[in-house]
């Protein structure tokens, strides 16, 4: 499948070929090793850290005026559809800091930005709770004040990351609008850094998707901030939060197309190179069709995660914009990645092929990030408000 975001642009055909290179040297040969262990040996992260430092793919999202790589929408996409075609567990220890960092100011750009930027330090971003997923409105994190300072608690989870962080970026209530129908947060983000008295954090529940990657679980209890602590506004988070979640979806987007299209790839061999009743089973139309289905969700995918960036560069691109990129790439992954186990046949199940594995990963992306329903409710929303309902 040609790429989608790159054509008519050498620079971002080189930063495609360097990408693939990288990920040919650095990360494919560990694969199988971290799915079956279920780990990253630190050793490898570490390696993996340092070596993308060095082509400066590292922390590739944030300016250059701050260290970053200065990399804009078209070209992350570039690089996201790339990582996408592995595990979270290997390509996450390349970072790419949260852009929600971007609103630190004075010290705390010193204390948290820049150490990210450099890789001195990691940070989880933690807003999933266990009553408050999707339904952020309900979140059960407070903060109140004591004096001059807040106290925190409450319990965040389902908070991944590749190692164990310094510090996290928490969302909690610190107080309420009330309306003549019911209450509503007004939530604000926190640096929290890890060791702070009160502030728990222990690796949470193993998942069959992306294994090696972890995921936490944060308990504070009379968790001590100052001012110093917040990040942007009080009351303000998720208006801050939501200037880059958007985005993060369509890098999800953008994931999904490279694992589809790697799938893609795999179902193609073995189509034209697996023999039954003396001719390759692609000719068979029960097989080509799912090839050709592939291909043509696979395009539109990829047309999506374009036409959303091209709205980003503008200025434009809305929370429903975000939400059909979402929704539509990662359901198009699950089915590509359903035909290619079915064109495999009992070897797409196979611990000995990467087939079982690609498409285990493959079922997480209609969760995180928002789930598939949460995406259409977005959708939905913004058909009806213009017309009253």
């Amino acid at each position: 499948m040609p790429d989608q975001y790159n054509q008519g642009s050498h620079e971002n055909e080189l930063l495609t070929e360097s990408v693939r290179r990288f990920m040919a040297e650095e990360i494919f040969p560990y694969e199988d090793q971290v799915d079956r262990d279920g780990a990253v040996p630190i050793e490898l992260g570490r390696q993996i850290e340092e070596r993308s430092k060095e082509v400066g793919l590292f922390a590739a999202n944030l300016p250059v005026e701050i260290g970053g790589g200065g990399l804009d929408y078209e070209q992350m996409a570039l690089i996201e559809q790339e990582f996408g075609k592995t595990t979270h567990a290997l390509h996450s220890w390349i970072a790419r800091p949260t852009e929600i960092l971007l609103a630190t100011e004075g010290d705390q750009r010193e204390q948290y930005l820049m150490p990210c930027v450099s890789g001195e330090k990691r940070e989880l971003f933690a807003l999933s709770e266990p009553e408050a997923g999707s339904d952020i409105m309900s979140m059960r994190s407070f903060a109140k004040r004591d004096g001059k300072d807040w106290i925190l608690n409450g319990t965040k989870h389902f908070v991944s990351g590749p190692v164990m962080p310094d510090f996290a970026i928490v969302f909690a209530a610190t107080g309420y609008d009330e309306t003549s129908t019911s209450k509503r947060p007004q939530i604000t983000a926190f640096l929290v850094d890890v060791g702070m008295k009160g502030f728990d954090i222990d690796i949470g529940y193993n998942c069959v998707s992306y294994r090696g990657y972890l995921n936490f679980k944060l308990d504070f209890n009379d968790v001590r901030l100052s001012d110093a602590h917040v990040l942007g506004e009080v009351g303000k988070g998720l208006e801050l939060s939501g200037k880059w979640l958007g985005m993060g979806r369509i890098w999800v987007g953008a994931t999904c197309c490279g694992k589809a299209e790697r799938m893609y790839d795999l179902a193609c061999d073995w189509a034209a190179n697996r023999k039954q009743f003396g001719q390759p089973i692609g000719r068979f139309q029960a097989t080509g069709f799912k090839l050709a289905d592939m291909a043509v969700e696979m395009r539109a995918a990829n047309l999506l995660v374009k036409d959303a960036i091209q709205k980003a560069n503008q200025g434009v691109m809305t929370d429903a914009d975000a939400a059909m990129v979402k929704l539509y790439c990662s359901e198009m992954l699950g089915r590509v990645a359903d035909h290619t186990v079915q064109i495999y046949g009992g070897m797409g199940l196979m611990e000995e092929l990467p087939i079982h594995r690609l498409w285990r990963d493959a079922r997480l992306e209609r969760i995180w990030d928002g789930t598939s329903e949460i995406q259409r409710h977005i959708i939905t929303r913004s058909i009806l408000r213009p017309l009253g309902a």
